[in-house]
């Protein structure tokens, strides 16, 4: 194994912070649950509550990329963060359905705002040879993270649910705390000469990083599809769909486990359009393997498969864009590209419950492993057509930026 350098200490704080407010973000999952229970809503009410936060957090992250890029990283995370608490406070205090549904449509929109200039932030400091692991390192601690916020839902909600949105805002204003006083500042004169170059930045045009939108959203469909419908489709197959929790976790540690196995030297220098076509291929296989499977133990082993393959792409995807963006659009084109969450956000579950009940679960998954092998053709190509050099991006436009601040290295 050969030693890569140390991510620089604005990025490693960044993962911690985001890390702890990981811990506290299981509320939405309870949204529906909170407004049948608290206030007797029906399904479709709730479902419809949702739904709009869920289509309120497009905006949301096209808003927290132009402001990263006007206003600076620092400040805009600082801002989404203390909104998401302000409106996840605002539902724990609510008396009414009708303030519920406000603080939910609040939450929404400013629910995505720290996450492009969250990653624009890594994009800035970290050599575009080591964005691929910086990101993936992000996604680990989100992923281990998420394994407490299991732990930490399931001790509150046995309470009281509004306690959850409570606990969610606390992680939340802790998190603004700790970027606020360890990350350097936005520094006027950086903010303002992001701010002229942003005026000149139009992603929409950019024909590539739209058709990394177009692939991206189609991987997110899929993506959901297992946290979404998954426990649905183990119902329908015989298992307990509580068995779900620990399929998530099995991922969330494989993940974890894999992070210092891309710090070997064939893997950290694998190219984009092999390490593409590898991960979606080992997703597939993971899936096809759920469609196949009739025992946990099946299901624990597909997992592990297609967690591999998850690991291979997540931080590969958001590498290629920030290598696309030119200078001064790197928090825009990270939030163009990261609305394909929020697009499948609403065609996931829809897909997912129709091909359940007309082909049945194994017939979900050998839809989504086949939907893995035409990203596995087709992304490679897309990435060497916008990378002539292919190493997975365009070549660097600008050297990677300095915080101000020591940087270790």
């Amino acid at each position: 194994m050969e030693g890569s350098k140390r991510l620089p200490r604005a990025v490693r704080l960044l993962i911690v912070a985001r890390g702890v407010n990981r811990l506290g973000a299981f509320s939405m999952s309870f949204l529906t649950v909170l407004v049948a229970t608290q206030f007797g809503a029906s399904a479709a009410v709730a479902g419809g509550v949702s739904a709009a936060f869920g289509l309120a957090t497009i905006p949301s992250r096209l808003a927290g990329g132009r402001l990263a890029d006007r206003i600076g990283r620092r400040r805009t995370i600082v801002v989404g963060l203390s909104g998401c608490a302000v409106a996840q406070l605002g539902i724990a205090a609510a008396d009414s359905l009708m303030l519920v549904i406000c603080c939910a449509v609040l939450l929404g929109l400013v629910f995505e705002l720290y996450e492009p200039p969250s990653q624009a932030m890594i994009a800035d400091v970290v050599a575009p040879g080591e964005h691929v692991r910086a990101y993936s390192l992000l996604n680990a601690a989100l992923a281990a993270a998420g394994m407490g916020a299991g732990l930490v839902a399931a001790g509150l909600g046995s309470w009281d649910l509004r306690w959850l949105f409570v606990a969610d805002a606390l992680t939340c204003l802790l998190c603004a705390l700790t970027v606020h006083l360890a990350l350097p500042a936005d520094h006027r004169t950086t903010a303002t000469a992001r701010s002229d170059q942003a005026a000149h930045v139009a992603p929409w045009r950019d024909r590539a990083l739209l058709l990394m939108l177009a692939t991206g959203t189609l991987f997110a469909v899929i993506y959901l599809q297992i946290m979404i419908t998954l426990p649905l489709a183990m119902g329908h197959a015989g298992l307990r769909p509580a068995d779900a929790g620990l399929l998530f976790t099995a991922s969330a540690l494989t993940i974890c486990a894999g992070q210092p196995l891309m710090r070997w030297a064939w893997l950290a220098t694998l190219s984009a359009p092999v390490a593409f076509a590898a991960g979606f291929l080992l997703l597939g296989l993971g899936l096809g393997g759920y469609a196949l499977a009739r025992d946990l133990d099946a299901y624990l082993a597909a997992t592990v498969v297609w967690s591999v393959g998850d690991l291979l792409l997540v931080g590969r995807a958001y590498a290629v864009v920030a290598e696309l963006a030119p200078a001064g659009g790197k928090g825009r084109y990270l939030a163009v590209y990261g609305t394909s969450w929020g697009i499948a956000g609403v065609i996931a579950p829809v897909t997912g419950t129709q091909l359940i009940e007309h082909a049945g679960p194994a017939g979900l998954w050998s839809a989504m492993a086949f939907a893995c092998l035409f990203l596995a053709a087709l992304q490679p190509l897309l990435v060497r057509r916008a990378a002539p050099d292919g190493d997975g991006g365009r070549r660097p436009r600008s050297a990677p930026a300095k915080l101000p601040g020591k940087q270790p290295g």
